[in-house]
Formats: structure tokens, C-alpha cells, sequence
């Protein structure tokens, strides 16, 4: 196929990813108002579910015979959400964010990537271990669902609304960014795989550079449609849970699906994204992330990527 369409129907998967992006928030925000539930949880579980259709896509593709795309793209995808997404994002507006997400999900989100290391120390993600990271997967969504039902029962005033369209309209949004998102994602993320191998870049390289860039698309243009609407909490917690998502669902579906080898340098991925991580939290522990930390991240997400090319 000639270079030239690759490159065109590249830039139209980008334009499905910003449509989609902004169908996806404004449904996550209608139904969060209507079931009177913080942003935050909506952004957790709806808007991040959404936004990890790509990466699951991507890994269904991948399984068994790929299987270093797939733990690039979870590695390169969980680095790129907070360098790259995280990064930008804070740049254009500093983030404000709850303490609660300190105290929670920040916590849960550092304990699944060390599960994941925890895993990888016999040099494979085995069917067995695939299934722990479902199971994982299970534990959190019961988790997040009590929180969600313990914020109805709080924010209930017993009111009652017959706009039962709202649910109608917010879903049919949801549905159509989500479709959006996901054949947004595969055509930019083909088409750049396409062009990077005109370069000879390798599958693992490109699974942790390329296809995780690409992946992370939707939840960049989620975040800034999100946060350019005033919703901090939706961006923010997107992000968080996309990269809990990534860990055990994505990559839990991955080594089900077919055991994943772990090779001895892909250990210095997981240090550097256990290290991005970190510096979110110590950001959040002032409740801000400032543009200053916003361009420090960006920085380091670009230093990455140079140091991931050059190596």
C-alpha cells in the first residue's frame, strides 16, 4: 500500500479519535450527573473502559504469535498515559484533583503494575497467570462498584427524574465514542505500524513506542476534552484507570490467550514505569499537578522515547 495512504487514513483515525473523545465525555458526564456519582468513578470505570477498547483491540490482534507488541503496548501505554497524556494535559491546564484519589486509587494502581513485575520474575506470563490478572480485574471491579453504590446511597435525595431519555441520549453518546475510539485507534495505529516499518524498527520497539503512542490517543483526546470542560476528575481518573485496566484486563486477556515470554531488559521498562507512577503521586500529594511538573513529565516521556530508539 502506498506510503501516502497510509499517512492519510493515519490522520483520519485521528480525526474519529477526537470526535469520540468528546462523545465519549460528554455521555460519562450525563450519566454521572444523573446517578448522582462523582466524575471521578466515572472516569474510573465508564470513560476508562472506553478508552482501553484500542489496547484490547490491539492485544486480540496480537496474541500468541506477537506477544512482545502486547507487553510493549501495556508498558508503553501505561508510561505514555502519564508522561505523554498526564504531561499535556497539566500544560494546558494545571490539575487539581481530589485527595481521595491519593488515598485509593494512586495506592491501587502502583500494587497492580508490582503484581505484574511479581509475574514476570519467572521470565513468562503463563494462561495461570493470565487468569490471576482476570480474576484481579473481577476483585477491582466489585470494588469500584461498592464505591459507586456507596455514593448513590450518600448523594440520594430521593428525587425522582422522568428524563429517561438522559440515559437514552448518554449512552447512545458513550456507544458511538467508544466505536469511534476503537476504529480511530486501529486505523491510525495500522497505518503508523506501517510507516514505522519503513524505518526497520523491531516489534518490541514498536509495540512499546508506536502502537502504545497510538493506543493512547483516545485517552489523550479524552482528557483534554474532558479537562477543557472543567471535568479534572474525568481526566485524571481516566488515566488512572486505563493504566489499571491495561495491567489486568488487557494484558490478563493476553496471557490467557497465550503465554507472554518476558525477556531480562523488558525489567528496566517496568522500573521506568513504576518510576512515572511515583512521580504522580508525589505530584498529587500537594493535590496539583502544575504545568511545571506537567513539562517535567512531558520531558521525560520524550527522553524515553529517544533513549528507546537509540538503545
Amino acid at each position: 500500500m502506498d506510503v501516502t495512504l497510509n499517512a492519510v487514513l493515519t490522520l483520519v483515525g485521528l480525526a474519529m479519535l477526537c470526535f469520540g473523545g468528546n462523545w465519549l465525555v460528554n455521555g460519562g458526564v450525563a450519566i454521572a450527573k444523573k446517578l448522582r456519582i462523582s466524575n471521578l468513578i466515572i472516569g474510573m470505570t465508564v470513560v476508562a473502559y472506553g478508552t482501553s477498547t484500542p489496547e484490547l483491540a490491539a492485544t486480540i490482534a496480537a496474541a500468541g504469535e506477537h506477544s512482545e507488541i502486547i507487553l510493549g503496548n501495556v508498558i508503553g501505554s501505561n508510561i505514555a498515559n502519564i508522561g505523554m497524556v498526564i504531561g499535556i494535559a497539566a500544560i494546558l491546564v494545571p490539575l487539581v484533583v481530589s485527595r481521595s484519589t491519593l488515598r485509593k486509587e494512586i495506592p491501587i494502581m502502583l500494587g497492580v503494575s508490582l503484581l505484574l513485575i511479581a509475574l514476570s520474575l519467572d521470565g513468562e506470563l503463563s494462561r495461570y497467570d493470565g487468569i490471576i490478572l482476570i480474576g484481579s480485574l473481577i476483585a477491582f471491579t466489585i470494588f469500584t462498584y461498592r464505591d459507586v453504590k456507596k455514593q448513590r446511597d450518600e448523594n440520594d435525595e430521593g428525587t425522582s427524574d422522568s428524563k429517561n431519555n438522559v440515559y437514552l441520549k448518554a449512552t447512545g453518546l458513550i456507544i458511538l465514542g467508544i466505536a469511534l475510539l476503537g476504529v480511530g485507534a486501529y486505523l491510525t495505529v495500522e497505518n503508523a505500524v506501517i510507516l514505522a516499518k519503513e524505518f526497520g524498527l523491531s516489534e518490541k520497539l514498536i509495540g512499546l513506542t508506536v502502537i502504545a503512542i497510538g493506543t493512547s490517543l483516545p485517552e489523550l483526546i479524552t482528557s483534554i476534552f474532558a479537562i477543557r470542560k472543567g471535568h479534572t476528575d474525568i481526566g485524571v481518573g481516566n488515566i488512572i484507570g486505563s493504566n489499571i485496566y491495561n495491567i489486568l484486563m488487557i494484558m490478563g486477556v493476553g496471557a490467557t490467550l497465550g503465554s507472554v515470554i518476558i525477556a531480562s531488559d523488558v525489567f528496566i521498562d517496568y522500573v521506568i514505569m513504576i518510576a512515572f507512577s511515583v512521580s504522580l503521586l508525589v505530584a498529587l500529594k500537594m493535590g496539583l499537578i502544575s504545568r511545571f511538573m506537567g513539562v517535567a513529565l512531558a520531558i521525560a516521556y520524550a527522553v524515553f522515547l529517544t533513549v528507546s530508539f537509540l538503545i
